[in-house]
């Protein structure tokens, strides 16, 4: 195997603020495509996904903060202001759900969205290898059962998990180094 491949790995980077020119419509194929290679313990599939582009954008950006407002959560003015300014030139956000499939027992729901995020995870990769950043958002009304449901995802069967947002990087994504994983590995010998 060729290194590029993990250099992509390697590099990848968020980037929450991004601008035009978005994915192409073949392209965002491909993006949404790498999601259905993700692990899936009993092919569940629990993944699903909205694409949010346009001036919808800014309308769900009206509906969330009034959700937020209206649930009596904390949202200062100037945290709306900054809000508004992020998603003024996002060109493409994708909410993201994880089915819950009550009639499954088998199969427990951290499980599913386990392979949500997996699906997630192949989703981001496949934006950075395609030239592009994304930026992976439990902000924007995520725990707010209206902003979920507006979207399509009734919290009684779904667990909305968040917004990606795609573009092009107003800014290039810092190089900040990684932690070294020697810090977060042990080795279990039986012992």
């Amino acid at each position: 195997m060729s290194a590029a491949p993990l250099d992509y790995l390697l590099s990848r980077r968020s980037a929450k603020f991004v601008q035009a020119p978005g994915p192409s419509e073949d392209e965002l194929s491909l993006i949404l495509q790498s999601a259905m290679s993700a692990p899936d313990h009993g092919r569940l599939q629990p993944w699903r996904f909205a694409l949010i582009r346009g001036e919808a954008i800014g309308r769900l950006a009206d509906l969330a903060i009034s959700s937020i407002k209206a649930a009596g959560l904390p949202f200062a003015p100037e945290k709306e202001a900054t809000t508004r300014r992020w998603l003024d030139k996002v060109p493409l956000l994708i909410a993201v759900a994880c089915r819950l499939d009550h009639s499954n027992t088998k199969i427990p729901e951290h499980e599913r969205m386990l392979a949500t995020g997996a699906a997630v995870t192949n989703m981001l990769n496949a934006v950075h290898m395609l030239g592009y950043a994304a930026f992976w958002s439990t902000g924007l009304g995520t725990y707010v059962d209206e902003v979920a449901e507006a979207l399509g995802f009734d919290p009684l069967d779904y667990r909305f998990m968040g917004f990606v947002s795609i573009g092009t990087p107003v800014t290039p994504p810092s190089s900040s180094p990684r932690p070294d994983f020697h810090q977060f590995v042990t080795e279990w010998t039986g012992a």
